[in-house]
């Protein structure tokens, strides 16, 4: 018997595919609020900030691997967008540590 077809939506709302986009999203605003508050500053030791934001940047890799691995095979296509939408979200809080050189 086949499972009905999900859709974006219904992938998207999945704690595997939301969290590591809020977590994304986290880190970006922690880089801008930063930078908004204290402006561009380069420390020799690198502060609280920088310590979540790796945190929050790692810590979605394993997330990420569950959900690609559990949600790939079942529906392959909004898998492959909530991943690129997922990119997107990673490349927007890398952007900012990059260009700024924090």
């Amino acid at each position: 018997m086949d499972q009905p077809e999900r859709s974006f939506g219904d992938i998207l709302k999945q704690p595997s595919a939301f969290l590591p986009l809020a977590m994304s999203l986290s880190a970006l605003a922690l880089v801008l609020g930063h930078v908004a508050m204290y402006g561009v500053v380069h420390e020799a030791d690198e502060g609280t900030p920088a310590h979540l934001w790796q945190l929050l940047m790692a810590g979605q890799m394993p997330i990420l691997a569950y959900f690609a691995i559990k949600w790939l095979p079942q529906a392959p296509r909004q898998t492959l967008y909530v991943l690129a939408l997922q990119a997107t979200a990673v490349l927007a809080a890398l952007a900012p540590v990059y260009f700024l050189k924090l």
